[in-house]
This record gives C-alpha cells, sequence and structure tokens, in this order.
C-alpha cells in the first residue's frame, strides 16, 4: 500500500516549499526532456575577500574529453600545504553543474583557510556510468598529482556532495580505497545510492525526488546495466559489500526523503565496519531541504552541523 508522507513536513519547511510537487515522468529519456528544459544556474558572483577562483580544464580518463575544474583557494598562499575539499554537484545524475554551490563553497575557503575544488562530471543519460564517475576520479587524481602547484596537503584531502553528488562521493570513496588513494573525510548529504528501490522509504509518496523521477534517473545513469543484478557497487555503493577501509563519513538526510533508509542502512553498515561515522536524521525534512528552504530553522541546523563536520577535517 502506498504510504504518502506529505502531510509529515515540518511546518516552517512546508509554508516555505508551499506545493512543490515533481513533475510526473515515466522513462529515462521523459526526465531528460524535462531536465534539457531547465534554465542552467549561473552565479557569475565575485568571490568574497580573500578567496580567489581559477578554472582548469584537466584531463579525462582513457581519452574521455577534458573536464572542467574550479579551485577554490586563499588569496594569499597559506605558509604551508592546507587540507583539501573536491565536491561533487547533485541533480539526479541527469542535471546540475558546479555553478549551483559556489557560494558554500566560496565561504569554506574563507572561513577554513583549506582549498576546494568542484567539478563538472557529464551528465547523464547522454553520459552513463562510468563516465560521470571516472570524471570525478580525474579530479581527485589531479589534486592529489598536483598538490605541490595547488597548495593543498596530499595526505588531507576530502570528498563530498550532495544527492547524486553524494552517491559519486560515496562511489569515488570506494574506488579511491581500492586504488590505494587515501582519503580524509566523505560527506555525503542525503547520497543516492542504491538502484534497486527495495527500502520502505524508496516506496513512500514524498514531496520531493519521487520514487519515479527516482527511477528514471537511475535509468538513466545505469543504462543497459539498470535492473541486473551485476550493477557494480561503484555505480549503486549500496551495493558494496565490503565497507572497511574506507575514510571517516558524515552522513545527513531528512525523515520525508525517499533515500531515508538506504542511506540510514549505509551509514550503519559503514559504523559496522569499523569506520567512524556521524549520522543525523532531521525529522520532517524533505530531500533538498538544506537548500531548498534554507532560511527554515531545520536546515539552518542542517547546515551548521554539516560545516562543523567539515571544519574538523579541513582546518590547516
Amino acid at each position: 500500500m502506498d504510504i504518502d508522507v506529505r502531510d509529515r513536513m515540518d511546518p516552517e519547511i512546508a509554508a516555505v516549499m508551499g506545493e512543490f510537487r515533481m513533475p510526473a515522468v515515466d522513462t529515462a529519456e521523459q526526465l531528460a526532456a524535462m531536465v534539457r528544459q531547465l534554465p542552467r544556474v549561473v552565479d557569475d558572483s565575485p568571490p568574497p575577500e580573500g578567496v580567489e577562483r581559477e578554472e582548469r580544464a584537466i584531463p579525462g580518463e582513457r581519452g574521455d574529453p577534458d573536464v572542467a575544474i574550479r579551485i577554490f583557494r586563499p588569496t594569499v598562499a597559506p605558509p604551508a600545504p592546507v587540507p583539501a575539499y573536491l565536491w561533487i554537484h547533485g541533480g539526479g545524475y541527469v542535471a546540475g553543474s558546479h555553478d549551483q554551490n559556489q557560494a558554500p563553497l566560496d565561504a569554506l575557503v574563507a572561513d577554513l583557510g583549506c582549498v576546494a575544488v568542484s567539478v563538472e562530471y557529464r551528465l547523464a543519460p547522454e553520459t552513463p556510468y562510468p563516465g560521470p564517475l571516472d570524471d570525478c576520479w580525474s579530479a581527485l587524481s589531479y589534486m592529489v598529482d598536483n598538490a605541490s602547484d595547488l597548495g593543498i596537503d596530499p595526505a588531507r584531502v576530502a570528498i563530498g556532495g550532495a544527492s547524486a553528488g553524494g552517491g559519486l562521493a560515496a562511489a569515488l570513496a570506494l574506488l579511491a580505497r581500492d586504488r590505494g588513494v587515501p582519503l580524509t573525510h566523505q560527506h555525503l548529504i542525503y547520497p543516492m545510492i542504491d538502484d534497486r528501490q527495495v527500502t520502505a522509504s524508496s516506496q513512500w509518496i514524498v514531496p520531493v525526488w519521487n520514487r519515479d523521477v527516482n527511477r528514471c534517473g537511475w535509468m538513466a545513469y545505469l543504462g543497459d546495466l539498470y535492473g541486473h543484478d551485476h550493477v557494480p557497487a561503484y555505480a549503486a555503493p549500496a551495493r558494496a559489500e565490503d565497507l572497511a577501509g574506507l575514510p571517516p563519513a558524515y552522513v545527513h538526510v531528512g525523515t520525508l526523503d525517499g533515500f531515508l533508509h538506504e542511506d540510514v542502512e549505509y551509514a550503519a553498515r559503514l559504523l559496522a565496519a569499523g569506520v567512524p561515522t556521524e549520522l543525523h536524521v532531521f525529522p520532517g525534512c524533505p530531500h533538498g531541504f538544506d537548500s531548498l528552504a534554507g532560511a527554515s530553522s531545520l536546515a539552518r541546523e542542517a547546515n551548521e552541523i554539516a560545516a562543523r563536520a567539515l571544519a574538523k577535517v579541513l582546518t590547516p
């Protein structure tokens, strides 16, 4: 039986979001067509005092196209290498760009004096798995290989992302572990990590990113792999059998998010594997609440908690 949780939203968030409803889509092609009609979010505001940005095009994997990255760093070079953070934007694997999180990365660098990098990975369905993950790996490898030039400490590199970006960050953590690249932290904001949609919350009727849109997002990202048992963990990290040896994790999710149970279960499995993990579950909050209703009390609380977790690993 369908369970509709939309009336359980925190009143303050509900007042901000109003009657928000996701469009109805049934196929990956419909989702892609809908996304193509959305205007690109462009943030051309200047960086705050003390922060500079730089655009670079770096080589892709195995002859893939160059990958665009944006580097955020202190205007005055620190006297010693500093921690670094690779941020991966969300968008259901089919949408978004590294423009959409520019302000938080500016603030992170201004507040902590670290270096941040955002990556413009290719999007599905035009580029399905493993293309987007390959682009993220290219960005991470570039940061580590060019640590001296970037002024970063290669032994203190963290990664993070939201939604599909959180899924890519979780996959990148698995890939880095298996390829021998040490990471200090994985910052997973309501990560999109399980293509199977077998948890209770994945079947709920939720305010944002509903089960049909989620299914189409996975169909777009996985392509011919969708619906098969042999989907690799690098594509859907919830399928990973061994989580030991992964970097310490921060996970947060709302109770009205279709990803609730897959994220809580992943955090529990990380803990069971001996991975230090901080988990926060915010009551009455849908997917994307910390940005869609950013002025609400719960969004401010979530963002402050997440920022403190990052400060612990990114403060020089």
